[in-house]
């Protein structure tokens, strides 16, 4: 099975199993987004549960 293109540059896998992500929303319209949630946005994130499965498999990891 191949691995998706798009979810290879998208998504990391973590020492721990984990998949890492990046948050939406800072790519463009800044001005009236608060410095706090413009810097929380910066930070990376881990995939929910329940999307584990989907991703996973964009992934060929299952």
């Amino acid at each position: 099975m191949k691995t998706n293109s798009g979810a290879k540059k998208r998504f990391t896998l973590t020492g721990t199993g984990k998949i890492k992500r990046k948050h939406a929303y800072k790519s463009h319209i800044l001005t009236k987004k608060s410095k706090k949630r413009k810097r929380n946005l910066t930070q990376t994130g881990l995939v929910h549960k329940s999307d584990l499965k989907n991703i996973k498999m964009l992934l060929a990891l299952k």
